[in-house]
């Protein structure tokens, strides 16, 4: 009853507003503050969220980018490591110039058939390099009229690497060193066979005019060009 009276008495005093007066809500000012804090923190993990998937894109394209040069580099490698010597193309096997690289190589062993050739030829059209590979050559006449022709429906046709401006290669010619010049190449070749005359040289087998290659892939979204050096035959 006692209790009943002195909360009575309270609230006529005013007392509730008085208690109350004290835990009051939130101004609009720091509302808004509040906000700001939160959109300032909305965005700063917008931008890093944003930086590492961009991160993460650059990443990937970068190593896609990579598996594509080293398919086009490893190719390559096989063709200049299966380079036939000179003697058995009647000139240079190897070919370089501003219109690309050509390789006379030996045609995969199969079981039961005698040994072939091929020719392989490397272009850059459109901005994509192209593996070029000749049908199977069985003697010397095909292969030199294979030599001689363009491309036509019975070569295969491989494209390797898109967004390549250019491709440019340079021979390694004992006695003269790095050449992009083919006559270069040619003077070796007569060299090697006057040595065939000299008696002590005459049981050798003729030295390759060529023995390396370095291969220089130029792109539009590569700061310098991408270079590769691989051994003739080796």
């Amino acid at each position: 009853m006692k209790s009943t009276v002195r909360y009575k008495r309270f609230i006529e005093r005013g007392g509730v507003s008085r208690a109350y007066a004290g835990s009051r809500g939130f101004t609009l000012l720091e509302l808004l503050v509040a906000v700001a804090i939160l959109a300032m923190v909305a965005v700063l993990s917008w931008r890093g969220l944003d930086a590492i998937a961009r991160g993460r894109d650059s990443i990937s394209r970068s190593m896609a980018d990579e598996r594509v040069f080293a398919e086009l580099f490893d190719q390559m490698r096989i063709d200049s490591r299966l380079a036939v010597s000179d003697d058995e193309t009647g000139g240079s096997a190897i070919a370089a110039d501003s219109s690309g690289l050509q390789i006379v190589r030996t045609w995969p062993a199969v079981s039961g058939q005698a040994p072939r050739l091929e020719v392989v030829r490397y272009h850059v059209a459109d901005g994509r390099v192209i593996r070029y590979a000749s049908p199977p050559i069985g003697n010397f006449s095909q292969l030199r009229r294979m030599l001689r022709q363009g491309e036509d429906a019975a070569w295969s046709a491989v494209p390797l690497m898109d967004g390549v401006s250019a491709i440019q290669v340079r021979m390694y010619v004992p006695q003269t060193g790095w050449t992009t010049q083919m006559d270069d190449v040619r003077s070796a070749i007569s060299s090697n066979d006057n040595n065939l005359t000299i008696p002590q040289l005459a049981a050798m087998p003729l030295p390759r005019a060529v023995t390396g290659l370095q291969v220089s892939i130029s792109a539009p979204t590569l700061r310098r060009p991408i270079n590769r050096a691989f051994l003739v035959g080796e």
